[in-house]
């Protein structure tokens, strides 16, 4: 099947479930048309509402409509759905522990010539320190399929991040997400690259490279970031002993963050955590960005190369 952006698979996976769960209401913020939950609120206009520029009141009439029973999506751009509803998220949605999904698209740099005011870098950080909320960042069509099925399935808060640009895919499509849980795309032994969301298909060409220089990198999907795969994670550092994370994201709290953690207090490794560092974003394509910012797949592949030399001093 064709490759299309994870939020427009988003909007048809909400719109094949409302099909057969009337529970499923689904809000959105003036932005239905970019987020693709117009596919939704074509079909079932009588469980679609539109809030206006008014995301703070959306994630509060979000907790209200959950308490009546319903499975609630809210969705926005990620920049507006984490930054500006964080206290609505934090004091109403999760400490109450609402059956509320979020979906923040057009995250990361891959937003492009939007900028920097638009370029969510920050989404999954903020989601992450909020207690007991689910943090997902599905990486083509297959997985974010099903991974809004997953969320509509579990009872209780998720992030989830999507995307503008369209995502080849990088799941079989027998493929089975379950939250908590990684992926591994490919196996190997002498490094392991750490990937979530847009950066799964860099990190998967970048292990194609290495090969070329007799390096065998594990690739190892990991799109749910909270809670995250610790066993995995562990295994791949006693096998492999050394992890490049790779994320169209800060570093800083993210899954490079994440896996750091976990590496810290369980069996330290060799790291390279690469996204965006301590800076905005700016207005550019998204290749360019990439580029500037060190996260393609050549960059990916020397970072690769090089820590293998620091587990091997």
């Amino acid at each position: 099947m064709e490759a299309i952006a994870t939020r427009e698979a988003c909007g048809l996976t909400l719109a094949k479930l409302g099909r057969v769960n009337k529970n499923i209401i689904v809000l959105d913020a003036d932005l239905s048309e970019s987020t693709k939950s117009i596919i939704f609120a074509r079909e079932f206009p009588e469980r679609f509402f539109n809030y206006g520029v008014a995301e703070q009141n959306m994630t509060a009439s979000a907790v209200g409509i959950a308490s009546c029973g319903k499975v609630v999506f809210i969705n926005t751009f990620a920049i507006f759905a984490t930054g500006r509803t964080w206290d609505q998220i934090r004091n109403g949605v999760t400490a109450g522990g609402f059956n509320v999904k979020i979906v923040g698209s057009h995250g990361g740099l891959s937003v492009g010539p939007d900028g920097l005011s638009h370029q969510c870098i920050e989404d999954v950080s903020l989601m992450r320190a909020i207690p007991e909320m689910v943090v997902i960042v599905p990486s083509d069509r297959i997985e974010t399929e099903k991974v809004i099925e997953k969320a509509a399935e579990y009872y209780g808060p998720v992030y989830i991040r999507t995307s503008r640009a369209k995502s080849p895919n990088v799941n079989n499509e027998d493929y089975k997400f379950e939250i908590g849980k990684g992926n591994i795309l490919q196996d190997g032994s002498d490094v392991t690259i750490i990937a979530c969301g847009v950066m799964v298909e860099p990190a998967l060409n970048a292990a194609k490279a290495l090969i070329e220089k007799k390096i065998h990198a594990r690739v190892i999907n990991m799109a749910c970031i909270k809670p995250i795969d610790k066993d995995m994670i562990i295994r791949a550092a006693k096998e492999t002993g050394a992890i490049v994370t790779v994320e169209d994201h800060t570093v800083i709290g993210g899954l490079g963050s994440a896996v750091a953690e976990v590496l810290g207090e369980e069996y330290p490794v060799p790291l390279k955590r690469i996204g965006v560092l301590d800076r905005f974003g700016e207005s550019g394509e998204p290749n360019e960005l990439f580029k500037k910012n060190g996260m393609t797949a050549e960059n990916i592949a020397e970072e690769a190369k090089k820590i293998i030399l620091r587990k091997n001093r």
